[in-house]
C-alpha cells in the first residue's frame, strides 16, 4: 500500500504513474495527514507526501515532496516550479519524482519516467527540427532518463517508421480490421475477445452473418477512399472450420478491393488451429502475411498457460506454411511468462532462429484485469517474475543475427518491469498495419465483436467506437453496432 498525502493534485496523474512503474500492482490510497496516523502500518507500506507551501520566490512556487517506508527509509527534497503551468513544467516535475523514487529505491527504470505507451511519437515530431540522430538520442535521454539502450532503439523505430509514413494520403485512405472471436482454447494471461470452440463453436455461422452486415455497411460507406491494409485477428481466426473460413475470406473479396491493398494479414497464429486446407484457402485469398504464434518454445509454459498444442506442432506449422508458399511469416513470442527465466528466452529464441521467420514480435507480459491469470494470481503469484530488461536486450541482439531490424513499438500499462513490446523484420517485411494503429494517422475501422475503432480528424482529434465483446449480443444487437459507426461515416 502507498499512502499519498498531497495538498494540491495538479499532478495527481503524474504522480500514480511513476509511483506505479516503480512499484508494479500496488495500491495507491490519498488520505489526510490525520486519517494516516490513524492507519496500522503493513511491512512494504509506503507514505508519499508532496506539500507545496505556495510561497512565491522569483516568480515560481516552492513545494516539499518525501517518500517514507517501514524501514526507518526516508527521502525527502525541495522542488521550485510553476506547478499552475502544467504543460510548461509537467517533465521537469516528474524529473524531480523519479529521482527521488530513484534515490529511495536505490533503482533505475530503463525507461526514465516515461510512462507514455507511444514514444515512438515523441521522437517523430522532434525530427521535424532536428536530423541528427546522436543529439535525438540524447535529447531523448535527458529529457525521460531513459537508459542509451531505449533511446537508441526508440529513435531506430521513430526513423523507420518515418521512412514508410512518409507523404502519405492519410485522409484519403482506411485501413479494415476484423475480429474473430473464436479460439481453440483461452490462454491464462489472455484478456482479448476469445470464445473456446469447443463451447460456442456453433455460433460460427451466425456470427458472420451478422458480420457480413456490417462489413458490408462500411464497404458502401468507404467507397471513395483508399483500402491500405487488411487485418485479421481474434481470437483466432484459423479457429474458423474450414468452410467458415472460406465464407469470410468470400465476404471480403466480394466487398472489397483486396487486390488494391498493400498488405493482407490474418493471424494463424495457434499451431492447433491450422490445416494445409486452410492455408489453401488462405493463399487463393490472396492473403500476403500471417502468424504462427509459439510464445515460448517450452512445453512445460505451454501447458501451464493453457495453448493446448506442442512445441513441435508449432514448428509443423510453420514448415507447412512455407511448403503453402507464404514468404512471410511473423512469429510472436511473450517474455516473462510464468516460471520462465532468462534462459528459457535464450532457447525459445534459438528455436525460433532455426525456423528464420521474416518477423518477431516480442510481448512483454502484461497482466491485464480481466485475465485469468491476474484474477488467479494468488495461486500464480510466486511464478510471475515478470519480463526483465536483459530479456529484451537478448531479443535485440537475436534480431540483429537474424537480419531484423525494430519497426515498431509500444507500450502497456499493467507490464511488470515499466517495458514494451517490439516488432522486428527483415528489410521490406514491416507490417503497415502495425505501424498505423500505433501511430494514429489513418481511420482505422474495425468489425466484429469488441471491434474498436478509430476515427482520426484534423489537428490529430480521435474519436473511437467499440463494439460490444459479448459474441451474442454482437450477433442479436449487431444493427446497433452498425448505428454506432454511422454518425462518423
Amino acid at each position: 500500500m502507498i499512502y499519498l498525502i498531497q495538498n494540491d493534485r495538479e499532478y495527481d496523474y503524474d504522480v500514480r504513474a511513476i509511483a506505479l512503474a516503480f512499484y508494479e500492482r500496488t495500491k495507491i490510497v490519498e488520505v489526510t495527514k490525520e486519517e494516516f496516523e490513524e492507519q496500522e502500518w503493513e511491512k512494504d507500506d509506503l507514505l508519499l507526501t508532496l506539500v507545496y507551501t505556495k510561497k512565491r520566490i522569483q516568480g515560481w512556487l516552492k513545494g516539499k515532496v518525501g517518500i517514507e517506508g517501514t524501514e526507518e527509509r526516508a527521502v525527502s527534497e525541495e522542488v521550485v516550479c510553476d506547478y499552475e503551468n502544467h504543460k510548461g513544467s509537467r517533465n521537469a516535475v516528474c524529473r524531480f519524482l523519479y529521482r527521488l523514487f530513484e534515490k529511495y529505491t536505490g533503482r533505475s527504470l530503463p525507461w526514465g519516467m516515461l510512462t507514455g505507451i507511444r514514444p515512438t511519437k515523441i521522437i517523430m515530431k522532434w525530427m521535424e527540427e532536428e536530423k541528427d540522430s546522436a543529439k535525438l538520442e540524447q535529447r531523448f535521454r535527458e529529457t525521460y532518463l531513459a537508459d542509451p539502450q531505449k533511446a537508441n532503439l526508440c529513435r531506430r523505430v521513430a526513423q523507420r517508421e518515418k521512412v514508410l509514413l512518409e507523404s502519405r494520403p492519410f485522409e484519403k485512405e482506411y485501413s479494415l480490421y476484423i475480429g474473430i472471436p473464436f479460439c481453440p482454447t483461452t490462454c491464462l494471461y489472455c484478456s482479448f475477445t476469445s470464445f473456446p470452440v469447443s463451447r460456442f463453436g456453433d455460433r460460427m455461422r451466425a456470427y458472420l452473418d451478422a458480420l457480413y452486415k456490417e462489413l458490408a455497411f462500411v464497404a458502401k460507406h468507404h467507397r471513395d477512399k483508399k483500402l491500405t491494409t487488411i487485418y485479421i485477428g481474434g481470437g483466432t481466426p484459423t479457429a474458423l472450420d474450414e468452410e467458415c473460413l472460406s465464407k469470410l475470406m468470400n465476404m471480403i473479396h466480394e466487398l472489397f478491393p483486396v487486390e488494391e491493398s498493400e498488405e493482407f494479414t490474418v493471424e494463424s497464429g495457434r499451431p492447433d488451429s491450422i490445416t494445409k486446407e486452410k492455408f489453401r484457402i488462405l493463399k487463393e485469398a490472396g492473403v500476403t502475411r500471417i502468424s504462427i504464434n509459439p510464445q515460448t518454445m517450452h512445453q512445460e509454459t505451454l501447458d501451464l498457460i493453457g495453448r493446448a498444442h506442442t512445441v513441435e506442432q508449432t514448428k509443423e506449422a510453420f514448415l507447412l506454411a512455407r511448403e503453402c508458399g507464404f514468404d512471410n511469416i511473423n512469429m510472436d513470442i511473450i517474455t516473462g511468462l510464468p516460471g520462465e527465466s532468462l534462459s528459457y528466452v535464450h532457447e525459445t529464441l534459438d528455436e525460433i532462429f532455426k525456423l528464420r521467420p521474416e518477423s518477431l514480435t516480442v510481448h512483454s507480459l502484461a497482466i491485464k484485469r480481466a485475465a485469468h491469470l491476474n484474477i488467479e494470481m494468488e495461486k500464480y503469484q510466486g511464478m510471475v517474475k515478470g519480463s526483465t530488461n536483459e530479456m529484451l536486450r537478448l531479443v535485440d541482439e537475436y534480431a540483429s543475427n537474424m537480419e531484423m531490424e525494430a519497426y515498431y513499438m509500444y507500450r502497456q500499462k499493467n507490464i511488470p518491469g515499466n517495458l514494451e513490446n517490439i516488432g522486428y523484420c527483415v528489410p521490406d517485411k514491416e507490417c503497415l498495419y502495425n505501424i498505423l494503429i500505433m501511430e494514429e494517422k489513418q481511420d482505422i475501422i474495425s468489425c466484429g465483436a469488441g471491434a474498436s475503432s478509430k476515427y482520426v480528424f484534423e489537428q490529430g482529434r480521435i474519436e473511437r467506437t467499440e463494439n460490444v465483446k459479448n459474441l451474442d449480443h454482437y450477433i442479436n444487437r449487431i444493427d446497433e453496432m452498425i448505428d454506432r459507426k454511422r454518425k462518423y461515416l
